[in-house]
């Protein structure tokens, strides 16, 4: 047997790369639920799924917002509509042929996203036989079909991973557009891609500017103007006529991410350059990573139709000050394609790696050896585990209105996907930030359409009509202590389940508390009357 897979491995290692990264994504797909990030669910599947259900989750729209307040003019919020209205149009095909379980649309979904990543493992071979040869193609198609964080955010709904694909294609388009004589078409397709992939993650324009710079010092005038043509063509179909159905102006949304991002850019992540080149090191494991990372510089001369467009990305978000580890992924298989090319050209006229065979090979041994151990482990993961199962618990359940999240523990609430439980309940979130004036207890904090924080326990007795069907106390730490405060309202607090995080949440929780990956304990309030005051 293990004959019949070296031959065939030997006689197609291209369809052998291919089945081994469907394999892996596959399992992703079906075992890898929950998100990673807040991003990929909250900004993506709650916001698509509530339009299908007539509602806007996060008041995104201008009908919503006019509904909250009325007498303030509604803005966009800064979200491209191209990617969210994918997944409504997913979500309004599973609700026609009667699909409502959630968790096995998100199913379907990560299905989905599995084999739309497998452009990223198909590609990427192909640019790397293009350039350069069989060798170098199998090791670039293997890595990016098996490195241990590949299958797991391939099934994620993370913009910054969606995109990649898209960019791929882009500079294939423009490689073939070389080795076909400039056939226009070619620099048509791949400008209209790439202006797909800005739909997706607006940073993708950094990338797309530097395949244009890439065309006008190469002197490709004619297929650096059809190129745009087709990028413009892309950008105008889906940000300009969007923003103009919903706005009444075209790229609403667009300008207003760019002004808040300018206005805010010292508010999120950390202002530290260094921290892009470690994940990406991180992430293609020590010392292959910095191998990598160093064939990858040594590219700029000789592969400058990929390497400017990369560079150009890397740079401006080195430059900007927020920063924040998924927002370099859009190019980490772009450092697999060219680190591998640079380094194994490298090698072989290294006179120290020409005498030192066995190191090279061990660092590749230790190399496998960690990602293997990794790789299953990160595959199957369940992320976010607890507060999944919390909301599902709920779905089924008769019609809930109102919950209210304990999180007394923390100066902010856990967000709880409302998408698992099926339907879309007003979030009451008590946290440990509250304040000192008596006279606020019975006011809202903020007045979101979902999501209202509260001063106080007490607002529940002065608005009864939002009294909570159930209470989610998130964490453990003084759970008795929480649960004894909260029934001098609500007297009668009656245990139901307790929802524990996921096995890789916990170490990550672990590692860093900022990681919110506590245990949940759902009390239900059905037997009570909020006491007067």
């Amino acid at each position: 047997m293990l004959e019949k897979i070296i031959k065939y491995w030997n006689d197609k290692p291209f369809q052998s790369i291919i089945i081994i990264a469907l394999i892996v994504r596959l399992l992703a797909a079906f075992f890898s639920q929950g998100y990673g990030m807040h991003d990929d669910h909250f900004l993506v599947i709650e916001a698509s799924q509530s339009w299908v259900d007539g509602t806007d989750y996060n008041d995104w729209l201008p009908k919503t917002q006019r509904a909250i307040a009325p007498s303030i003019e509604p803005v966009p919020q800064g979200h491209s509509f191209f990617y969210v209205g994918i997944h409504f149009l997913c979500f309004g095909f599973f609700k026609a042929i009667g699909i409502a379980d959630p968790k096995i649309k998100m199913l379907l979904i990560r299905l989905i996203h599995a084999l739309f990543s497998l452009i990223v493992v198909v590609i990427g071979y192909k640019i790397t036989l293009k350039l350069t040869n069989e060798k170098y193609a199998r090791q670039v198609g293997l890595l990016l079909a098996v490195l241990w964080v590949m299958p797991f955010l391939s099934v994620r709904n993370l913009v910054e991973v969606v995109c990649i694909p898209l960019l791929l294609l882009g500079c294939w388009y423009l490689i073939m557009a070389d080795f076909k004589k400039q056939v226009l078409w070619y620099f048509l397709l791949s400008g209209f891609v790439t202006g797909l992939a800005f739909s997706i993650r607006f940073q993708s324009a950094f990338f797309i500017l530097g395949m244009g710079i890439y065309l006008l010092i190469t002197k490709k005038f004619k297929g650096l103007v059809i190129f745009s043509l087709g990028t413009l063509i892309s950008i105008l179909a889906i940000q300009g006529i969007v923003d103009y159905i919903i706005w009444n102006r075209p790229f609403a949304e667009l300008m207003e991410y760019v002004r808040y991002n300018i206005a805010h850019k010292y508010d999120y992540g950390a202002n530290v350059p260094e921290m892009y080149p470690l994940v990406l090191i991180g992430l293609l494991i020590p010392p292959i990573g910095l191998f990598l990372f160093f064939g990858f510089f040594r590219t700029w001369r000789k592969y400058t139709i990929l390497f400017i467009p990369v560079m150009l990305f890397f740079a401006f978000h080195l430059y900007f000050p927020n920063k924040q580890e998924r927002f370099i992924l859009p190019i980490l298989p772009f450092i697999i394609i060219l680190g591998a090319i640079g380094w194994n050209e490298w090698v072989e006229i290294s006179k120290f790696w020409q005498r030192k065979p066995g190191l090279l090979k061990g660092c590749w041994v230790f190399f496998w050896i960690i990602n293997l151990i990794m790789l299953p482990v990160f595959t199957l993961t369940y992320s976010k585990k607890s507060r999944i199962e919390a909301m599902y618990y709920l779905y089924k359940k008769e019609p809930v209105r109102q919950i209210l999240i304990e999180d007394t523990n923390r100066k902010g609430v856990l967000a709880l996907p409302n998408f698992y439980a099926g339907q879309w309940m007003v979030h009451y979130q008590l946290s440990k930030s509250q304040t000192g004036d008596s006279t606020m207890f019975g006011e809202l904090k903020s007045n979101k359409h979902y999501y209202k924080e509260i001063y106080d326990k007490y607002f529940f007795v002065l608005h009864p009509e939002c009294f909570p069907k159930y209470v989610l106390f998130i964490g453990n730490s003084r759970l008795d202590e929480r649960v004894a405060n909260l029934k001098s309202v609500f007297p009668v607090l009656k245990f139901e389940k307790q929802i524990e995080s996921g096995f890789i949440d916990k170490i990550v929780y672990k590692l860093n508390p900022v990681n919110k990956n506590d245990d949940i304990f759902i009390y239900s309030t059905a037997d009570c009357k909020a006491d007067r005051l």
